[in-house]
């Protein structure tokens, strides 16, 4: 089967489709969740976990369980080096030797590579990029986000949309405040949860309680714990996480504006709220690396035609002010990010 030509929906019935579009976010906390999965959807419990095995398996879900929230639980910043072609791939692979290195994409722009480091703290994250910079030789590009209008990467894929979100309507965006330190209170248990499920929940009738089981709690502090975590924002969502290339969302762009610092707030949660837009985030400019843009958007889509027809929208009828499209041309690495480290530091 190739999930890539579209060829998975003719495995799909009704049923995989409510699935598929109703469980990216929002899965039951409770001791026997598939049960309710399975009342909302009109089938035995058994079979709503059969079913989102079968979509994990067939390529459709990447995983099943918790997004984490990476600049909560610990330090985390976007960052960029200018990689000379001819040592693209030598520091591409330096880059990604690092545990802490958790997506790195090449783009078509003079900052040609771009990656994530999230660490314990900010020392320790600071140290990791200078690390980076003395080991290729390359100036690091250093862009922690100072604020989150929108994120969510939930996409609607069974239906003929042409880009993420295009059925939502506009949705509320509020400007939240991100420290660069790492900001969580974590308990011991949230600790040894964490480490759990960073790589997804069991598929099991009862994923809550083989995770208590695995770390040694009662089943009840660990619903009520992972509750805690959701409400601190440490989990941004439980469900199903699609993959969004396989499904047809293998389009996307990361678009920076130079938008007056003045109306920063205002002009992010005005855009935030489309439903088009994917990402919004607020960054520092470096203007000492000619680095001048301070507002961050995501646009994902089917086809390349429409995300640029979606940017162009933006340009004229919300940001008219001097902007540049980094497009994705290759994925470096891409993983979660890695929390051994980051709880225990």
């Amino acid at each position: 089967m190739s999930l890539r030509t579209g060829e998975w929906r003719e495995r799909i019935d009704d049923v995989d489709a409510a699935l598929i579009d109703g469980f990216q976010s929002g899965f039951p906390v409770r001791e026997r969740p598939f049960d309710a999965v399975g009342g909302r959807l009109g089938v035995p419990a058994e079979e709503a976990l059969e079913r989102v095995e079968a979509l994990r398996d067939d390529g459709v879900f990447r995983r099943f369980g918790a997004v984490l929230n990476p600049p909560v639980i610990g330090s985390s910043t976007l960052a960029a080096v200018a990689a000379p072609e001819e040592r693209f791939d030598e520091i591409a692979a330096t880059i990604n030797d690092y545990r802490q290195v958790n997506h790195n994409y090449a783009r078509d722009h003079a900052w040609n590579m771009w990656f994530v480091v999230t660490a314990g703290s900010r020392e320790r994250r600071d140290e990791i990029l200078a690390d980076v910079e003395a080991r290729t030789g390359c100036p690091v590009l250093v862009l922690p986000m100072l604020t989150d209008y929108y994120i969510d990467l939930e996409f609607p894929v069974v239906n003929s949309d042409r880009f993420a979100r295009e059925s939502v309507e506009r949705t509320d965006a509020s400007a939240t405040r991100i420290s660069e330190d790492a900001a969580a209170d974590l308990s011991a248990l949230d600790r040894r949860l964490l480490l759990e499920i960073q790589d997804g929940f069991p598929l099991s009738a009862t994923p809550y309680r083989d995770i208590a089981a695995a770390v040694d709690a009662d089943v009840g502090d660990v619903l009520d714990a992972i509750e805690g975590l959701r409400a601190g924002g440490c989990i941004k969502r439980i469900g199903c996480v699609v993959n969004h290339i396989t499904t047809g969302f293998d389009n996307n762009c990361m678009v920076v504006w130079d938008v007056p610092d003045d109306r920063l707030d205002e002009l992010g949660e005005r855009v935030g709220e489309l439903p088009y837009v994917t990402l919004c985030y607020h960054r520092p400019r470096r203007p000492e690396q000619d680095w001048p843009y301070n507002l961050f958007t995501m646009i994902h889509g089917r086809d390349a035609d429409v995300v640029d027809g979606k940017i162009d929208e933006l340009s004229t009828e919300y940001l008219p002010v001097d902007h540049d499209r980094l497009y994705s041309t290759a994925t470096l690495k891409q993983t979660g990010a890695r929390y051994d480290d980051i709880v225990g530091e």
